[in-house]
């Protein structure tokens, strides 16, 4: 699969954030750099969780009451589910970019879903490959079959009776 051979019309890989087009080959420290973005994204869930913890505890000591304390924790539970799942999704298709504008407060809030899941989809490949990979592979096949000329000239065959 090497895209340096095939001329500049040839479709190229598509970077991907923290591992621009290592995921291709799975060469130059494609490994190392999966391990990275496992811990660091996982790191920064915990350390988000963590500052939630403090606004939690923040609420608490302002006394405004169980209802509203409980009311931040179910939204940052849903909103990070809902993040979640969104974060997923987007690993596998491209999102619609007006539900992407839409969603954009939810996913903010959400935001301990997404690093988790970016930590997830990171133990088996980095985030986003297997969609960039069936997208290149993809336009690849229809490059090669719009550049592959026929041997001869067509206007010299003999026609089959």
């Amino acid at each position: 699969m090497s895209a340096e051979n095939d001329g500049p019309l040839a479709p190229r890989p598509e970077p991907l954030r923290f591992f621009g087009t290592t995921w291709l080959n799975h060469d130059n420290g494609y490994t190392a750099r999966r391990i990275g973005v496992a811990i660091g994204s996982l790191a920064a869930a915990v350390v988000s969780c963590l500052v939630l913890r403090l606004a939690y505890q923040g609420l608490r000591i302002a006394a405004i009451g169980s209802f509203v304390t409980l009311l931040m924790v179910v939204m940052f539970a849903i909103c990070s589910a809902l993040a979640f799942r969104h974060t997923w999704d987007g690993f596998t298709r491209r999102p619609d970019p007006d539900r992407q504008a839409s969603l954009r407060s939810l996913l903010t809030i959400g935001f301990v879903g997404s690093l988790l899941a970016y930590f997830f989809r990171s133990l088996t490949e980095a985030p986003g490959e297997r969609l960039r990979r069936e997208e290149y592979e993809a336009a690849r096949k229809h490059h090669e079959k719009r550049t592959t000329r026929r041997s001869g000239n067509p206007s010299k065959m003999r026609r089959r009776a």
